[in-house]
């Protein structure tokens, strides 16, 4: 299981240049998911990138996660303990992990299910998940 996060959605929809790294992974044979708060993320990234009113930046977010075959997964108190618990360990502030509130929600997530994650950028290689891709 890989947990994808906003910051990887963002990266193939923008053409970062981590863009085909995601992709290749996402080509794989593994199971994929993410959460409601990282397609939140990703829509207003994207509406705001590509000056994308929400709605045309949130059906572009579900094209993506449909042909990607990535799972929404429901989150309740389960992640909401979680991602406190993810906070206070390395939370913004706390740790030069810096983790958000989004970014709690994806530890969340990814802890949970015991799954790696797929993010670009430094957050969460400065904590203790499995990255989907290698450094």
């Amino acid at each position: 299981m890989i947990f994808v996060d906003a910051s990887a959605l963002t990266a193939v929809m923008a053409g970062e240049p981590a863009a085909d790294r995601v992709l290749d992974c996402l080509e794989s044979d593994a199971a994929f998911f993410t959460s409601p708060i990282a397609i939140y993320e990703t829509a207003l990234a994207i509406a705001r990138l590509a000056n994308y009113t929400v709605a045309e930046a949130l059906g572009e977010v579900r094209e993506l996660v449909g042909r990607a075959r990535i799972v929404i997964e429901d989150i309740g108190d389960a992640h909401a303990d979680a991602a406190l618990a993810a906070f206070a360990r390395f939370g913004k502030g706390r740790h030069p992990a810096a983790l958000n509130m989004g970014d709690c929600f994806a530890y969340a997530s990814t802890t949970l299910r015991n799954a790696a994650i797929l993010f670009v950028g430094q957050d969460f290689g400065r904590t203790d998940l499995r990255a989907a891709l290698a450094e």
